[in-house]
C-alpha cells in the first residue's frame, strides 16, 4: 500500500496519517471464538474511536497467518469468516440502520458493532495487482465516509484518481468497480470479478438480525 504506484491513494493517506490500525487475528474463514471475539472487540473499539472520522481517510486491516490457494479460495474463506464474525456480532448487536443486511441489495454494507462497514479483501494471489498484499486481509472501512465525501463533492474526483493509478498500474480498470450505492458493495469486498449471476454466500440472522 506504501508503494508510490499503489492506486488507492485513501489507504496510502491513511497509513501515512497513522490512521491505519492492523493487528492478526489467526486464520482467514476459521470458526475459534476467541479470534473471532478479538476481531469484533477490535472494531468496536475502532469504530469508538472514530464517531464522525470526517473525510480523512482511516481503516482498519485484520490479517490473516495462513495462505490461500488461489481468487476463488480466498473469495470462499472471507465469506465464511465474515459469516462467522456476524454470528458473533449478532449476539449483542443489531444490524447497522440505515444499510440493507440483504448482500443483493444496492445498500447492502456489512455491519458490526452496530456500524456499516466497507471491505476490500487482498491476498498474496489476487489478479488485481492493487489487491494484492503479502498475507490474506480484510481492510474494514466506515461506510458513512464513503456517504460524507459523495455528499462533499469529494467522490467522483477520488475515484477518477484512482482508477487512472489502477489503469496506469494494470493497464485496465477493475472491472468490479462501481459507482459507490449503484450495485451491492458485496460483490466488490473479495477482489475477484464474478459474473453478473453471482449469489453473495453471506446470510445474515441472530438473535438482533431484523
Amino acid at each position: 500500500m506504501l508503494d508510490d504506484a499503489f492506486p488507492c491513494v485513501g489507504a496510502r493517506s491513511a497509513f501515512n496519517a497513522g490512521r491505519a490500525h492492523m493487528a492478526s487475528y489467526g486464520r482467514l474463514g476459521g470458526d475459534e471464538p476467541v479470534q473471532l471475539q478479538a476481531l469484533c472487540d477490535a472494531l468496536g473499539r475502532f469504530s469508538a474511536a472514530y464517531p464522525d472520522p470526517g473525510l480523512a481517510p482511516v481503516t482498519c486491516v485484520a490479517l490473516f497467518d495462513d495462505d490461500v490457494l488461489d481468487e476463488p479460495d480466498f473469495e470462499r474463506r472471507l465469506w465464511c469468516h465474515l459469516q462467522a464474525l456476524h454470528r458473533c456480532d449478532a449476539r449483542d448487536f443489531a444490524w447497522a440502520q440505515g444499510v440493507s443486511q440483504n448482500p443483493g441489495a444496492a445498500d447492502f454494507s456489512f455491519s458490526i458493532a452496530g456500524r456499516a462497514f466497507f471491505l476490500v479483501g487482498l491476498h498474496p494471489h489476487a489478479s488485481r495487482l492493487a489487491r494484492r498484499a503479502p498475507l490474506p486481509s480484510i481492510a474494514f472501512n466506515f461506510h458513512g465516509q464513503f456517504q460524507q465525501l459523495r455528499a462533499s463533492g469529494k467522490y467522483d474526483k477520488l475515484q477518477q484518481v484512482i482508477r487512472s493509478r489502477d489503469l496506469a498500474l494494470q493497464g485496465s480498470v477493475n472491472p468490479m468497480l462501481s459507482r459507490f450505492g449503484e450495485s451491492s458493495e458485496a460483490r466488490q469486498y473479495a477482489g475477484r470479478a464474478v459474473a453478473a449471476d453471482w449469489v453473495c454466500p453471506f446470510r445474515p440472522g441472530g438473535p438482533h438480525g431484523r
